[in-house]
């Protein structure tokens, strides 16, 4: 009767490890789709941006600086690794391509140009989805990092060596009012 006991106890226990297991990896797997999903929306935004600047060029012929700084931000943001470190190049790629549209609204031409406007529409529909994509994984992260930190959980992550992940998080200065200044160069 002992040896039942024992040997249900023992079935048990490797049942609920089994399950545990099983949604972790879950969990994580659900994590790196999720940062697929904002790695191919970046990827999408990182092909538009040079048609978008090359159209701008062409009417706002002296605003080298503004394209120079967009082209240097992209750059920053392909190469970045890490979460944090591509987090923070986003998001001044974000900042450099708003002094872009700041400077295209000195341009009546530039914004009435139909290929402009397509350009504009697919990268404000790309930031809505790099967004999403941002939500749907922080949701993700959320989710695995509660999953491991709950017990017993806890206890089969940490043997298998599970870490919580970070968020991909907005920086201060994206929540802040954009500052458009026309001044005459």
């Amino acid at each position: 009767m002992l040896m039942w006991i024992i040997v249900g106890i023992v079935v048990v226990i490797v049942v609920g490890a089994i399950y545990i297991y099983n949604g972790l990896i879950r969990s994580k797997v659900r994590v790196d789709e999720a940062w697929s999903d904002i790695d191919v929306q970046l990827k999408r935004r990182y092909d538009l941006i040079p048609n978008l600047v090359e159209t701008v060029k062409g009417y706002a012929k002296h605003e080298k600086e503004v394209f120079e700084k967009v082209t240097e931000t992209r750059t920053q943001a392909m190469n970045a690794n890490g979460l944090e470190a591509k987090g923070k190049a986003e998001n001044m790629l974000s900042d450099t391509l708003k002094s872009l549209f700041a400077v295209a609204e000195n341009y009546p031409q530039l914004k009435a140009n139909e290929n402009f406007m397509k350009l504009q529409d697919e990268l404000t529909d790309t930031e809505d989805k790099i967004q999403a994509a941002r939500r749907f994984y922080n949701s993700n992260v959320r989710d695995f990092n509660t999953k491991i930190q709950v017990f017993p959980n806890s206890l089969l992550a940490g043997i298998l060596g599970y870490k919580a992940r970070d968020f991909f998080q907005t920086e201060e200065s994206e929540k802040e009012p954009v500052k458009v200044d026309f001044e005459e160069k």
